[in-house]
């Protein structure tokens, strides 16, 4: 049996108050909207990392939610982490780069969705070693996760 040391009433009072105002203060700074723009760039940005280090098939596949849509081509729309892995599997995305960077990060009021919009610019080496280039505009939304994470649900 654990014994605790005898304290005074007051200091396990003061202490509680401690202990509950911070986990409380935790549970804010987890919606503030300051540190959800930060987590999301860092996401943005070890997106970016992991598509032109691991290809795009394995980035879009490992940031995407179970819920996942990408709008794509003639306004086709493909659904769920696999499916998005198997489009960006083809042959036409195996030596794709990609740079891109928000200009702009949006955060729900309860700190449960983000989203995000700027300029992207795709480069890619066909088998015959032509380099293509495409640019434009992307917008990402984004879900916070059970676990904390947060993973795409649009793109």
């Amino acid at each position: 049996m654990l014994k605790l040391p005898d304290c005074r009433p007051d200091t396990l009072l003061v202490a509680s108050l401690l202990f509950f105002s911070l986990g409380a203060m935790a549970q804010k700074n987890s919606s503030d909207p300051g540190n959800i723009i930060e987590e999301i760039r860092k996401v943005e940005k070890q997106f970016e990392t992991d598509l032109n280090q691991f290809g795009a098939a394995i980035a879009f596949e490992k940031f995407a939610a179970e819920d996942a849509v990408i709008r794509r081509q003639n306004d086709s729309l493909i659904h769920g982490p696999k499916a998005i892995k198997e489009f960006y599997s083809a042959e036409n995305f195996k030596n794709a780069k990609a740079t891109w960077s928000p200009d702009y990060i949006g955060t729900s009021a309860d700190g449960t969705l983000a989203y995000t919009y700027g300029k992207y610019q795709w480069t890619n080496t066909t088998t015959s070693g032509q380099t293509q280039n495409a640019h434009g505009i992307f917008h990402t939304v984004w879900k916070r996760q059970k676990d904390g994470s947060w993973k795409y649900v649009w793109d």
